[in-house]
């Protein structure tokens, strides 16, 4: 199956069902389910996570402590249901929106990730 590396926050945020869009800048033609993977290194700088937090806890949404995201494998399942310019989604930013349907956690699994989406044995 497929997977897609996702930095944390934002993977934590998918897998929980809280964000329905990925957004990317450049379009992919891959459509269906795939494992969110997390890398090794989270989203941005301590100011860009403390932001995000901010923002999030403003829609009641209460995220886990850096040091409890899941990094370094896969973290979840997700379906790319279409790819978008534009959206209603707060999530959304572009310029291209992946937009996520069955999004869920699954048991971690230590894997090494890729750019774009790349091939990974059977994780459940």
């Amino acid at each position: 199956m497929k997977a897609l590396s996702i930095r944390q926050p934002w993977a934590w945020l998918i897998v929980h069902g809280y964000k329905d869009v990925e957004n990317r800048t450049w379009c992919p033609s891959f459509r269906g389910e795939f494992y969110i993977h997390s890398p090794q290194k989270l989203y941005g700088t301590q100011a860009e996570r403390d932001q995000i937090r901010q923002w999030v806890w403003r829609r009641s949404i209460v995220m886990p402590p850096d040091h409890r995201l899941k990094v370094g494998g896969i973290v979840g399942r997700a379906v790319i249901v279409d790819v978008v310019e534009r959206s209603l989604s707060p999530w959304f930013v572009g310029p291209y929106g992946l937009v996520l349907d069955n999004m869920r956690p699954v048991k971690f699994t230590e894997c090494n990730g890729r750019l774009g989406f790349f091939d990974v044995g059977g994780q459940s």
